[in-house]
């Protein structure tokens, strides 16, 4: 078992390193995670994210992945705001990126950050260690509240009393017995702010999720056309949604992300529909290089950015969506059909 000056000097590290919390978990005992995951997508809520299907036995508990796994490290990096991430929703003719992905790919900086702690612990005490980052089978959330990291909110992202909802997060897994924290508890109360403020009610109940609803889901993860039902309500967003994570009360802890490569590029804040509309797949590329952006390819991402111009009731970028009638993709151009017919029903009529 780690004594209790190791764990001290494990968080201790993991500071220095730039991670804002650290945590420690079982990674053995018994949890009901794995059971509401078969659920969720035994339900289909899981849209046509097949791999949460063709993974489950690996992603339903921590040593179904790696069964020598007896603790969990999890630490949390605040990638906070500067500034309210609903305020460009108003500027119609520019696009609204998430916030986590305004800034450089976390997955890259945050794994080494892993890999530095998990060699000063072997150093140290031995064992053998697995670093994970959500890319990874590895169900996160549920681990970081048993760490007592924080909890999971109605809206099922994980929200911190001294950090609020902007908390990315990656773990350690270990060989080593390590005595837990106690697990954080919940503390959403009676507020329904997340649930409430969706544009496509994706909540179903609170804690519950249909991703199929959700604009995450659908300008990230969903391949072809976004149903025509939800294009509307995606408004300015082109690349995920901060809607129920903006307005939860815990936010009023929040702080700025103090790393810097987190922090929004200028580019990246309210850019213009009209040029994010002429992109090819170069310039595509050049502009999202070091951006968690780049993977969904330019065809899917410009798609989201013909929905933003539908939405924009912008005559004037008409133009940019009629530019793209013939492009080689599907996708963009049955997007940019609707672009241009929203426009046109959105147009004044002068006979009127």
């Amino acid at each position: 078992m780690i004594s209790d000056p190791d764990r001290t000097r494990i968080r201790q590290e993991a500071l220095s390193l730039g991670f804002d919390v650290c945590g420690f978990a079982s990674a053995a005992d018994p949890w009901p995670a794995g059971a509401r995951l078969e659920a969720f997508v035994a339900e289909g809520l899981h849209g046509t994210m097949e791999w949460m299907a063709q993974t489950l036995p690996r992603r339903a508990h921590p040593t179904g992945m790696w069964p020598d796994a007896r603790s969990a490290i999890v630490l949390g990096l605040n990638y906070g705001p500067d500034s309210d991430p609903l305020a460009t929703l108003a500027e119609r003719s520019r696009g609204t990126i998430s916030v986590y992905a305004q800034g450089d790919d976390y997955h890259e900086l945050i794994k080494g950050q892993l890999k530095t702690l998990a060699g000063k612990i072997v150093a140290r005490a031995g064992g053998e260690v697995k670093v994970f980052v959500d890319t990874a089978p590895l169900m996160e959330k549920p681990l970081a509240q048993r760490a007592g990291l924080g909890w999971q909110g109605k809206h099922t992202n994980l929200v911190s009393r001294e950090l609020g909802s902007w908390l990315f997060l990656g773990s350690i897994l270990t060989t080593l017995e390590i005595e837990p924290d106690a697990a954080e508890v919940d503390h959403c109360g009676s507020c329904r702010a997340c649930l409430d403020v969706c544009p496509t009610n994706a909540f179903p109940a609170p804690y519950r999720l249909d991703a199929r609803r959700c604009i995450s889901y659908l300008t990230i993860e969903h391949a072809g056309p976004v149903p025509e039902e939800f294009r509307a309500a995606l408004g300015a967003r082109i690349y995920g949604c901060d809607d129920c994570l903006a307005v939860c009360p815990w936010n009023k802890f929040a702080a700025t992300a103090r790393e810097s490569a987190l922090h929004a590029r200028d580019e990246l804040r309210s850019p213009s529909l009209a040029s994010l509309a002429a992109l090819d797949d170069a310039a595509f590329r050049a502009m999202f290089r070091k951006s968690p952006v780049k993977r969904i390819g330019r065809d899917r991402f410009v798609r989201n950015v013909l929905y933003a111009i539908g939405n924009s009731g912008d005559p004037a970028l008409a133009a940019s969506a009629e530019a793209l009638r013939g492009d080689p993709s599907d996708v963009v151009r049955d997007a940019a059909e609707w672009a241009l017919a929203r426009l046109r029903s959105a147009a004044p009529n002068p006979s009127k």
